[in-house]
């Protein structure tokens, strides 16, 4: 049964902690389905950098590091009361203070792989402290239910970007590319199916080489000035493409699990490298900027969409344009939404399409048997009231 009038607008903060965990950022939108279509209307970005000493928390839990069940229960205390402030910051700065809906992605502590298959994921940052702090309802926990499925859980961003970028009408065959500490590719596969993958590292062991390389007094290649100086290492890229993982078919999904520190030391030790901390720099931006690249041959893409913090990264960009050529490089802000805010956004059309009864996620991109809603909702202060169930599922996002 369709409705007689246009559905009402929500208006939705979307939390997103990224794997490089240096600031929570607050997507603010109003949300509305009109037809087939999802009208999506951008209020605004608020950012928070972490707190020192919760960073250094994250840090301490994450593999291959050992932790405790105290330190854990502690961590998603802090985590929920962090983004609890910072939710409440951005209905007050960004929503003028009425806001309908926080969706939050939570902080990634682990993300449980065994070979091709995905059996778990936890996120951290309980969501009763962001629905007190903010007396809104709360959508979390927004990767399970996929992997309940049969899917990886990831790339959830395969659905904006598929009903965003990938359209099968005139124009260029897009990829969407997002750099965060792990790179995840969303494209149309033979069939015309979406596939979407996370490629392997982008900031994960950039910040790693940079953290080990200057004792943690640097945590980032800030502007890319250290992969700029260096000069690629030949040897120590072609053993780091030798990593099983890359072989591995679509749909598949990784983390700092795998990327991180450690392993980077492991196999530049494994090369025999002795290699000065900017031509290590420079050989694993390359890395990613080959990964990226490969797949642009592999599907066609003749427009490669960027995203997410790399792409304050110049000598990323500039290798990205380079290697992907003749795929046209373009960032995310060309199509109305931020390269910062894009996965913000995200969430919160994930949590919207849940509360309007619709399933949110891609089987083709994720591998899940079928489309799945996702989340759970923790009530606000007022008893919970959910839109009526949708009538009909979106085909395309429309930015206005």
């Amino acid at each position: 049964m369709t409705h007689p009038h246009p559905a009402p607008a929500l208006t939705v903060v979307g939390l997103l902690s990224g794997t490089s965990y240096d600031a929570v950022d607050a997507a603010v939108c109003d949300l509305r389905l009109a037809g087939d279509e999802l009208l999506l209307h951008p209020r605004g970005l608020h950012s928070a950098p972490f707190p020192g000493e919760l960073r250094r928390a994250v840090a301490a839990c994450l593999p291959p590091a050992a932790t405790t069940m105290a330190e854990v229960c502690r961590l998603d205390t802090e985590l929920g009361r962090f983004f609890g402030r910072v939710a409440a910051e951005a209905v007050d700065a960004v929503a003028g203070g009425q806001a309908d809906l926080v969706v939050s992605h939570g902080q990634t502590v682990y993300h449980w792989v065994e070979g091709r298959r995905a059996r778990g994921t936890l996120q951290l940052g309980g969501a009763a402290w962001i629905a007190e702090a903010t007396g809104l309802p709360v959508v979390s926990d927004v990767r399970t239910r996929d992997i309940a499925r049969g899917g990886q859980g990831a790339p959830l961003a395969s659905t904006l970007d598929a009903l965003l970028l990938l359209g099968e009408g005139p124009g260029p065959r897009r990829g969407a590319l997002n750099l965060g500490g792990i790179a995840n590719i969303t494209v149309r596969g033979g069939a015309g199916e979406v596939v979407a993958y996370d490629l392997g590292p982008a900031n994960a062991l950039i910040d790693a080489a940079v953290a080990d390389g200057t004792g943690g007094a640097e945590t980032m290649d800030t502007d890319g000035a250290r992969a700029r100086r260096g000069t690629v290492d030949r040897e120590l890229l072609r053993r780091l493409l030798a990593e099983p993982y890359y072989a591995l078919p679509a749909p598949k999904s990784t983390g700092k699990e795998l990327f991180h520190g450690a392993y980077l030391r492991e196999q530049a030790a494994a090369a025999g490298a002795r290699t000065a901390l900017d031509d290590l720099v420079a050989t694993v931006t390359e890395l990613t900027a080959e990964l990226a690249a490969a797949a642009c041959r592999e599907y066609g893409v003749e427009e490669l969409v960027v995203s997410g913090g790399g792409v304050r990264n110049p000598a990323l960009m500039a290798r990205l344009a380079e290697l992907c050529a003749p795929a046209r490089v373009s960032r995310m802000e060309d199509h109305g939404l931020s390269s910062q805010g894009k996965e913000g956004y995200l969430f919160a059309l994930l949590g919207f399409l849940t509360v309007c009864g619709l399933p949110a996620s891609v089987p083709s991109a994720t591998g899940a048997r079928e489309a799945a809603l996702l989340g759970s909702i923790t009530p606000g202060a007022r008893p919970l009231r959910l839109p009526e169930p949708a009538a009909q599922a979106p085909v395309r996002l429309r930015v206005v």
